[in-house]
């Protein structure tokens, strides 16, 4: 958000909010990213994250870092998703916020989980906390985009990630191959930036014959962060034990028919969508999709997927594996070369 135009209090506070959440991205999974903020007097005397799934709230560890807790009945808390209403690993934010008697509570979106949303903005009302919902909503909607999806979608955020040469390949000719391993069409610079992005969702996804092809890792290693849940989608289980991504770096799921209870002539739609289903079961928040061109195409076909990333090389190829065929709309850009697309039109299997 451009805090140059004239923006309300309230709204400058919520952009700190959005500002701290932010900071917990790729640790919070199943959990959201919440940021906190309290106000006395037009001056900020409190700010809290939620920093990991299982350890405090933002509006806890706000409240904590308050050092004068006598002000908080004559100040303002900002929170970016309405605080939690129920016990889980912590207890309910809902309830602290009424201990400590804070005068109002401003809100930047309902939460849309089954056990909130809306009950912990009825508890801080009931108790005389002046509640106001909607500042930056959809700026906090578009934060939470992963964790929304999960709660109404019922399965994970799909990111699509290619990169394709500047004649539409994504890879040579596996008998043009000399080596099984990863050929890369992008910079050095934007294969970290894939690397950061890695730390930041809650799975990565390939397809079986992208292992056999390339044997990658699928790891982190290029940038300081947590390495995501490694998926394979692996339908007649021809992957062999030995390849990389069977080493103990990161958690796996090793997917196939036989562990999704499907016969082998199940076609490829029922396949993907009954791996959603597990994923969504496993509490897997999000997933980026690396390939191969098969396996992205299937989301595609299916309208299974959220935003595409897509890396355009300079390099030229002239014959190879096409890159997946799309209809979308340009949303953003972002490195040295790509361009961050989202549906055309917009379908909620």
């Amino acid at each position: 958000m451009d805090l140059k135009k004239e923006n309300t209090p309230h709204e400058i506070y919520m952009q700190r909010c959005l500002e701290l959440a932010i900071k917990g991205l790729g640790n919070t999974y199943p959990n959201p990213l919440v940021g906190s903020v309290i106000v006395h007097n037009n001056i900020i005397i409190g700010e809290g994250w939620h920093h990991k799934a299982g350890e405090t709230h933002a509006e806890v560890n706000s409240i904590a870092s308050v050092k004068n807790k006598a002000l908080l009945k004559e100040s303002i808390l900002y929170v970016n998703l309405e605080p939690c209403n129920h016990t889980g690993k912590t207890p309910p934010c809902s309830n602290l916020i009424v201990t400590h008697e804070l005068k109002k509570v401003i809100i930047g979106c309902v939460d849309p989980f089954d056990q909130v949303n809306g009950s912990g903005i009825k508890t801080l009302k009931k108790a005389g906390i002046e509640v106001v919902v909607g500042v930056l909503e959809k700026e906090a909607q578009e934060l939470n985009k992963r964790f929304f999806t999960v709660q109404q979608k019922k399965r994970p955020y799909v990111v699509l990630k290619w990169a394709e040469s500047a004649d539409g390949f994504i890879a040579p000719l596996t008998s043009k191959r000399m080596k099984k391993e990863p050929v890369f069409l992008s910079s050095k610079a934007d294969q970290v930036l894939v690397h950061q992005w890695r730390t930041q969702e809650d799975s990565i996804l390939v397809g079986a014959q992208t292992v056999i092809d390339d044997n990658p890792r699928l790891t982190s290693r290029w940038v300081k962060g947590r390495n995501p849940v490694r998926i394979i989608l692996d339908p007649n289980n021809r992957i062999d034990k030995s390849a990389n991504i069977f080493d103990e770096e990161a958690k796996n799921f090793h997917i196939t028919k036989a562990k999704l209870g499907l016969e082998k002539n199940n076609s490829p739609e029922e396949f993907l969508r009954k791996t959603l289903d597990f994923l969504y079961q496993k509490g897997i928040s999000s997933i980026l999709v690396e390939g191969g061109r098969t396996t992205l195409q299937h989301f595609i076909d299916q309208a299974i997927w959220d935003e595409a990333r897509v890396f355009t090389s300079v390099i030229t190829l002239k014959e190879g594996i096409p890159a997946p065929e799309v209809s979308f709309e340009k949303k953003s850009k972002e490195g040295e070369s790509c361009v961050i697309f989202q549906p055309q039109q917009q379908k909620h299997p």
